[in-house]
């Protein structure tokens, strides 16, 4: 697979145009995952496609096995990010002195709704590699420092952020923000705001009690809800909103870990 890949770049490396010809049987006669390579050869016809290559027979063959002898896995049937997030929670336990559970589901994030385009245009950031690149930074960040970084980043490289980027930023610094809160969504629409906690959210209730108190446009909707009616038709104002709310609530209790 990556042999048939670094043959093709050893050609045309002059002035002259150059071919390479790769000759394989009768297509229904190859097997599915030969099939498969082709067409990830055929699709990588770009300067340095060549790592988005090896992910493809990664995806294709699996992934081998981190600490024993097998160079190829069962990795596609739950896909090579899952797989990741999978085995760093099992090290994580494994630090800590715990047996990983493995029947347990996966630590899920919050979901923020600004109820505006959040992404990176296209004729903001031309690349669709570098886009996919700097969308799983942004997920994956964790801390607001991290998200500065990577703001700092994509400014230097492309400019001053558009209105959808900056939405993106915004949805991104809402999720670091709300996780310590126990917020599992934020729907914020241009009228109503509704923020969702999780059960017995890490929050004192007398905080939000006493939020409710000074603000008529707070109110409770259900146990684990606040319920904020305000227009505001700037996803920007939005955000800040639901900001100015979480610190409101004075900082988050640390839940206790288990030795």
């Amino acid at each position: 697979f990556d042999l048939g890949h670094q043959l093709r770049g050893r050609v045309g490396r002059s002035h002259h145009q150059a071919y390479a010809y790769l000759l394989v049987p009768e297509i229904e006669g190859l097997t599915k995952q030969a099939a498969q390579r082709l067409d990830a050869i055929q699709q990588m016809e770009e300067l340095g496609s060549g790592f988005y290559l090896a992910m493809h027979d990664l995806e294709i063959r699996g992934a081998g096995e981190v600490l024993g002898e097998s160079q190829s896995g069962n990795m596609m049937e739950i896909g090579f990010q899952l797989y990741n997030e999978m085995l760093s929670e099992a090290v994580r336990s494994l630090k800590n002195g715990k047996e990983p559970d493995l029947l347990s589901p996966m630590s899920a994030t919050t979901d923020i709704n600004l109820h505006a385009p959040a992404l990176l245009p296209d004729d903001y950031c031309g690349d669709v590699h570098l886009r996919l690149s700097f969308y799983k930074k942004l997920a994956t960040a964790k801390t607001s420092d991290q998200l500065d970084g990577l703001v700092e980043e994509i400014v230097d490289r492309f400019g001053k952020l558009p209105a959808q980027a900056q939405t993106l930023i915004d949805v991104h610094r809402l999720r670091v923000l709300s996780q310590p809160y126990g917020v599992v969504k934020v729907d914020a629409a241009p009228g109503v705001i509704q923020i969702s906690f999780k059960p017995n959210p890490p929050v004192d209730p007398m905080a939000i009690i006493g939020l409710i108190q000074k603000n008529k446009h707070i109110k409770l909707a259900g146990n684990d809800k606040l319920r904020i009616e305000r227009e505001l038709p700037d996803p920007k104002q939005r955000a800040q909103m639901v900001r100015d709310i979480l610190r409101s609530l004075g900082t988050p209790r640390t839940e206790a870990v288990a030795a």
